[in-house]
């Protein structure tokens, strides 16, 4: 028997608000869901990206995100189906341009962003 799974990532963010409105703006994701918590702050949220969920949320006062730590813990690397367009769309937006579309020689063509807390996402088209 065969089971489909999938995987998505849980980031924390400050500002759970303020990314989703960055996500969707620059990237392109869409917004599916918000859970606020006390005072109205959003303590959860998921986005869509093609067949993905991507989920965030803010953990607390303790939390501290890869900008305002200087360390960068991990990375998101997303598929889509034109990486140029979608490289000139997040540069247009604004998006922190980290490496410019690049072939590889695993046979995809990436580049790499910084969101604004400091979260990586590189982006992928599969040539091979």
């Amino acid at each position: 028997m065969i089971h489909v799974m999938t995987i998505s990532p849980y980031l924390y963010y400050e500002d759970v608000e303020g990314a989703l409105e960055w996500l969707t703006r620059v990237f392109g994701f869409r917004e599916r869901l918000r859970v606020p918590g006390a005072g109205g702050r959003i303590t959860h949220a998921e986005m869509d990206f093609a067949d993905s969920v991507i989920m965030m949320g803010h953990p607390g006062p303790d939390y501290k995100s890869p900008k305002r730590v200087g360390h960068i813990f991990q990375l998101q690397y997303v598929t889509v189906g034109d990486v140029d367009t979608h490289f000139r769309r997040a540069r247009d937006e604004g998006a922190t341009i980290l490496s410019e579309p690049k072939d590889q020689p695993y046979g995809d063509r990436t580049y790499a962003a910084e969101d604004s807390e400091g979260h990586q996402w590189h982006f992928a088209q599969h040539l091979a």
